[in-house]
């Protein structure tokens, strides 16, 4: 997985100018991967509504990648054995993520931009909600289900070999090579064992210590049956559930995603409105960084953009310049708009 820039500048002559020499300034120099992120005309309203609006995209944009990641965690719980495919079931609108985030559409159907955008940021918090509750429920079901199975077959579950080797030594008292396997299924075997009364308590201590279940048995017919007809009847529940357990999840995945994308995206206009003034006239951009070279980057990206503003920029290419009346907050601050978009917290390999 990679992380990505969402940036953005002013977008008047000089300005276009300075974009566009950054854009052939790190692409030349194997600094990043750029593309234009599109984003559409939308409905400014007032000043008040859109600092309102920028402290409840922020709270709303941390909630999102928190439920995709939770969907994707919980992808490859369910697919267990399988955890070296769950990157490939992560997929955005039927294309896997950095394929949806550098060919970015506005829906303009979910999300229809002609309404107010408190509008569109509610629309986008009650389905990413609905998405939490729904894996909620679906995955305590799914859970209960594989839970109760794998308590059944620990029952019966033990190792041959290592009971074979240690079972004479749990205890004294215990009658050399006495046990003998006494029933048998596809999860385990059931073996008897002959000691004496008095060391009883401690051989089964001693027993459970080294992982083996001991009880007293009694043989009956109709409970064994029972038992493993209640085994077959939680496995097959638990098949039945899989498949579409794992479409639920990949759909809305896919769902989340895209939901919180649209935030990243509200969060660039309301922040370069409030940074860059009206008319709206902005450039947002997609970078993908080299690993290799973040810091020589974020320099590039400080010198171009440095006009826009002065102050902070000299700050921060300057770490101890002491610039009366400037107070910067442990938040990452820079010239231009910028949001961070980290996809390895999707890894879950």
């Amino acid at each position: 997985m990679s992380e990505f820039w969402l940036i953005s500048a002013p977008g008047d002559k000089t300005n276009l100018q300075a974009w566009e020499r950054m854009n052939t300034v790190t692409s030349k120099s194997n600094l990043s991967s750029n593309s234009k992120f599109h984003i559409p005309d939308l409905k400014v309203g007032t000043l008040d509504a859109l600092v309102g609006l920028s402290d409840e995209l922020g709270k709303l944009d941390s909630f999102a990648e928190s439920v995709i990641k939770k969907i994707a965690q919980y992808i490859g719980e369910v697919m267990e054995d399988s955890k070296d495919k769950v990157q490939e079931n992560l997929l955005a609108n039927g294309v896997d993520l950095i394929s949806y985030l550098t060919r970015f559409e506005w829906d303009m159907a979910k999300y229809p931009i002609k309404q107010p955008l408190k509008n569109i940021s509610e629309a986008l918090a009650k389905q990413v909600t609905q998405i939490e509750a729904d894996l909620k429920t679906r995955s305590s079901a799914y859970n209960n289900i594989k839970g109760n199975l794998q308590s059944l077959e620990k029952k019966t579950m033990s190792s041959y070999l290592q009971w074979q080797k240690t079972y004479e030594s749990l205890s004294d008292m215990v009658v050399p090579r006495s046990t003998k396997m006494i029933a048998e299924d596809a999860e385990g075997g059931l073996f008897t064992v002959t000691l004496f009364r008095k060391v009883m308590d401690d051989f089964k201590a001693k027993a459970r210590e080294n992982r083996f279940m001991v009880r007293e048995f009694y043989y009956d017919e109709k409970e064994l049956k029972c038992e493993k007809e209640e085994l077959m009847k939680l496995a097959s529940d638990k098949k039945q559930q899989y498949g579409p357990l794992l479409r639920w999840l990949k759909v809305n995945f896919s769902e989340a995603f895209v939901a919180w994308i649209h935030v990243k995206a509200l969060r660039v206009f309301v922040e370069s409105v409030l940074r860059y003034g009206l008319p709206v006239n902005f450039q947002a951009m997609l970078l993908q960084p080299n690993r290799k070279s973040v810091k020589r980057l974020r320099d590039v990206l400080n010198v171009v953009f440095k006009h826009l503003d002065e102050v902070a920029a000299a700050s921060i290419m300057d770490p101890g310049m002491d610039i009366p009346g400037l107070q910067l907050s442990n938040q990452e601050y820079y010239p231009y708009v910028y949001f961070k978009i980290d996809l390895s917290v999707l890894d879950c390999s």
